[in-house]
């Protein structure tokens, strides 16, 4: 079957090494396959790819290293995006081997292609897991050629099918970007990872074949088991990444979570939070630590990052606690944790014991910057009084050592448990099990310090004024959830969207879509509990008291949708609006994986976030 492969291959000519010297200020170097390669984590990764597969060390080599040395010279040091997930310098290169080494690992609980006779699935194994393998690498290939402006230093544009980059080069993201088109354009790139050879071998298996053309068409709820494959061994990748390394928070690129989390926490300490009052407060300042009350502080940065777009963030507070700890921003208290219990106490008497998260006050503000320290104490729950701590300096014979960064926490974006994808062979499919195989996430070379990112990209700009609790409403609510459509921090459309096109107008997912507004307003949680309600509860029944929905025939005001895609068939429960009111294009089309059921029942169905297949 691979005879094809056997025969030399006719030489080329040789381009001219990449320089690999240091580059001008603000300039990147590419470099060779071989260097970028050459890491031990990335050896490690290549390592797993060949125990995964069942073929000869020569046929690998033409097979697999040959696409993938061509994939890292084409990615260089780009990174996999702009603030999510691999969000720094050879980022994009970690992320597709990632990705390949996962899908391999799940690729070997599948028999592919399912429902054929044993004889045709051993007779092709070798296609599909190759086949798996060029699918992973290149899902978010695209991103090169439609998300980043890449030039060199005389100001030529390059793009991706010029070839590999060939002198020192800058970036930066484009601001007018569309979600999702990267997954389109990915098929672009194909043949600068394929040669003919490879294309000719999997076009003549007519079904794997299908199936990939999907895939690099970024219409992976068509690609069948390999699309689902691919998916899971995206999220596998995802969530290991965000799960952070506390070594680099400070030193993280400019728009990495990291920063992200810490330019949240500064914008709510300016603008939100109050520190020192006389009795509750949102926190207290004393001259050690920084100590914000953990449920305030979580609902509100989760809140804020929320309503700036940052996706995936968990809807515990255990799990955002984790994640300030996983990434050093947090303080582990003696138990490891990132909870604390202390007593605050002021000069007059007044004393309460709250749950804390301790921070170190230099994350926050330069030393001109700092506010005054509490004038009274706060004193830590713990049988060792020397773990006491007020305004007033220690001498050096109380000093506590710094605790060590504590391991394993789970990271922003890991995907929702409920969200996932349901494996066909769940044990060997578990996502823990995948981000089991390699250690932490990547250490970033010595000698780079931040991605040399184009001076545009924006920021979080830090208002100087305290924000006043918008007053929550179903009005309020329009207004938010035009808002956020209209600005696309609402996808439409998407797996686990919020908001579909059904029947030329909007279904907006319940509770899903309540429930976001009422993460991104958490002081709707203490409205909802006087009525004895949940929040997102709470919400709705204003919604619905606007009347801007359309009813059933029988009365119900909640209509159903089937959700066809794979083999598989779900349903998703939400509001009709009886106008898009200027929230689609006239020339939208609706969601062809949606189906509008009309209800029987005189008894509403019970509402589910659902996916979208």
């Amino acid at each position: 079957m691979f005879s094809l492969f056997h025969r030399k291959a006719r030489s080329t000519p040789g381009r001219p090494a990449p320089m690999e010297s240091t580059s001008p200020a603000g300039l990147t170097s590419p470099q060779s396959a071989k260097s970028l390669l050459g890491t031990p984590r990335r050896q490690k990764l290549l390592e797993q790819i060949w125990q995964r597969t069942a073929v000869s060390r020569p046929q690998f080599e033409k097979l697999y290293l040959g696409p993938i040395n061509r994939f890292a010279e084409l990615v260089q040091l780009l990174p996999a995006s702009e603030s999510h997930h691999h969000a720094y310098p050879g980022g994009m290169l970690d992320h597709g081997l990632e990705v390949v080494t996962y899908a391999l690992k799940l690729r070997q609980t599948h028999l592919l292609p399912s429902g054929a006779q044993p004889e045709v699935q051993i007779a092709q194994a070798e296609a599909w897991t190759a086949a798996l393998a060029y699918a992973s690498l290149s899902h978010d290939l695209g991103k090169i050629a439609v998300d980043v402006h890449v030039e060199y230093a005389d100001g030529s544009i390059w793009h991706p099918w010029h070839g590999p980059l060939e002198s020192p080069y800058r970036l930066r993201y484009r601001k007018d970007r569309q979600y999702r088109l990267h997954g389109a354009a990915s098929g672009l790139l194909i043949p600068r990872l394929l040669n003919r050879e490879i294309l000719d071998w999997l076009s003549s298996f007519p079904e794997l074949w299908t199936s990939l053309i999907f895939n690099w068409a970024g219409q992976s709820e068509h690609a069948g088991e390999l699309g689902t494959l691919i998916t899971q061994a995206d999220q596998a990748s995802v969530a290991q990444a965000l799960g952070g390394d506390p070594a680099k928070a400070m030193s993280a690129p400019k728009h990495a979570l990291q920063r992200k989390l810490l330019e949240g926490l500064r914008y709510l300490l300016k603008s939100e939070l109050k520190l020192n009052q006389p009795q509750a407060s949102d926190g207290w300042l004393t001259q050690e630590a920084l100590w914000l009350v953990s449920k305030t502080v979580s609902d509100k940065l989760r809140a804020h990052l929320l309503s700036q777009g940052v996706d995936g963030i968990p809807e515990r507070n255990i799990a955002v606690f984790n994640v300030l700890q996983e990434h050093g921003i947090a303080l582990p208290g003696a138990d490891g944790k990132a909870i604390w219990k202390a007593t605050v106490t002021s000069e007059l008497g007044w004393s309460h014991s709250f749950t804390f998260l301790k921070l170190s006050p230099a994350l926050i503000w330069e030393a001109i910057e700092r506010p005054n320290a509490y004038t009274g104490t706060v004193i830590p729950d713990t049988p060792d009084v020397s773990l006491a701590t007020s305004s007033t300096p220690r001498s050096p014979s109380n000093a506590i050592p710094p605790a060590l960064p504590s391991k394993g926490a789970s990271g922003f974006g890991s995907p929702n448990p409920q969200s996932l994808m349901e494996p066909q062979h769940t044990a060997p499919d578990s996502l823990e099990m995948l981000i089991d195989l390699f250690g932490g996430p990547p250490t970033l070379p010595e000698d780079i310090e931040t991605f040399p990112f184009d001076d545009e990209s924006s920021s979080i700009e830090l208002p100087t004024t305290k924000a006043e609790p918008a007053e929550l409403s179903g009005e309020h609510f329009m207004e938010w959830f035009t808002q956020r459509v209209l600005s696309h921090r609402i996808i439409m459309n998407d797996t686990k969207a919020l908001v579909h096109t059904v029947e030329h107008t909007l279904f907006l997912v319940t509770p899903g879509v309540f429930h976001r507004y009422g993460q991104e307003h958490p002081h709707l949680a203490r409205l909802a509990k006087k009525e004895n309600q949940y929040d997102w509860q709470w919400i709705q029944k204003r919604f619905e008291e606007m009347k801007l929905h359309r009813k059933q025939p029988n009365g119900l005001n909640i209509w159903t949708c089937e959700v066809s895609g794979g083999r598989r068939t779900r349903r998703l429960h939400g509001y009709l609006l009886k106008s898009p009111g200027g929230m689609m294009n006239d020339l939208a089309l609706n969601n062809p994986y949606l189906k509008l059921v009309e209800s029987v029942h005189k008894k509403a169905p019970r509402p589910s976030l659902g996916n979208t297949r």
